[in-house]
């Protein structure tokens, strides 16, 4: 029995196919032209179908606008205009300790209870968080040193944050104690110079800054003041005013400005020190720009006296010397 030509292979399996399927396949030959598409396109009414469903429920629901992103906040930190109790609620600044665990003084800040955990009243957050932007924004435009403390895990990086946008300085390791009473024991040989109101560097006072005080901070701000309790009692007899987070188990008058919210939340804490840095940018900013117009926002320092000469600087090594040799001299002829 001899084989069937391919063409006629393929016209009978196309036949076999047309009547089984209620959808007719069209013969391979068939020319483009000849082609007629279904009205009733099962692709095509799928696709009707989906718009059609998108159209009439799109509508519908809620639309998210913006969403949590952790390293936001250390890139693009909160200014101290866009303080809302919406931002200090999803912070979770009002999340205090359990009542078993409070400080008495703290009663004021407290809004109520749930679940045996005291409810911290955002308004007070809300308005002492006001009142420490300001604090920060007037010392940073008088030229003021800000030091930002947070030695708790993952306090790190939103502490440098806040203080390179403010200007100031930053500490997220242990407080050495005495660092401010005994400061020129222990921060003595830190190195010192003398700026102008642009903040440029004016040389000739190497030989002044030798023998003068340490730096002290104008203002302290303290992320976690349970730690830190030696640094706000150095500050506290230094006179140093201090800006800190108080939870409900904090007693507040261990800061100067204290701010009630969560220590405990990381997010809540990069909020504030965020914050807070923005508010100290916005003071170097306005002394920036009244340095430019040629005024000076601070009192400067006059016990300084003029900058050394380099002539100067010279003629005082060559004299000092000249003033060693004698003494060698002087030791050599007692011990003949």
């Amino acid at each position: 029995m001899s084989a069937l030509p391919d063409s006629l292979q393929l016209r009978s399996l196309e036949a076999n196919i047309n009547a089984l399927s209620s959808r007719p396949v069209l013969p391979l030959e068939a020319e483009e032209d000849e082609i007629d598409e279904p009205e009733d396109s099962f692709v095509a009414d799928t696709f009707n179908a989906a718009k059609k469903l998108k159209d009439d429920t799109g509508h519908l629901g809620t639309s998210i606008s913006s969403h949590y992103e952790p390293r936001q906040l250390l890139i693009n930190p909160p200014s101290p205009s866009d303080i809302t109790l919406e931002l200090l609620m999803a912070s979770q600044a009002h999340l205090g300790h359990s009542t078993k665990l409070w400080n008495p003084a703290n009663q004021r800040y407290i809004f109520g209870i749930r679940e045996g955990i005291h409810i911290i009243s955002l308004e007070v957050t809300a308005a002492y968080l006001r009142r420490a932007c300001k604090i920060v924004t007037a010392v940073s435009h008088r030229g003021g040193l800000v030091l930002f403390v947070g030695t708790r895990p993952g306090q790190a990086d939103c502490i440098v944050n806040a203080a390179k946008l403010a200007g100031g300085c930053h500490l997220f390791e242990r407080w050495t104690p005495g660092g401010i009473t005994n400061g020129q024991q222990i921060l003595g040989h830190c190195k010192m110079k003398v700026v102008d109101e642009k903040d440029e560097e004016i040389t000739g006072y190497e030989d002044t800054l030798r023998n003068r005080a340490v730096l002290k901070p104008d203002l302290v701000v303290v992320m976690n003041p349970l730690e830190n309790y030696i640094l706000l009692h150095e500050c506290g007899l230094a006179g140093i005013p201090t800006i800190g987070i108080v939870d409900t188990d904090v007693d507040p008058t261990w800061v100067t400005y204290p701010i009630p919210a969560n220590d405990d939340s990381l997010r809540c804490v990069q909020t504030i020190a965020g914050i807070l840095g923005k508010a100290g940018e916005e003071g170097q900013r306005t002394r920036k720009e009244a340095a430019k117009a040629g005024k000076v926002t601070y009192v400067p320092e006059t016990s300084l006296g003029p900058p050394a000469r380099p002539d100067d600087v010279a003629g005082d090594d060559l004299d000092f010397l000249d003033q060693l040799e004698d003494e060698k001299l002087e030791a050599q002829a007692a011990h003949l």
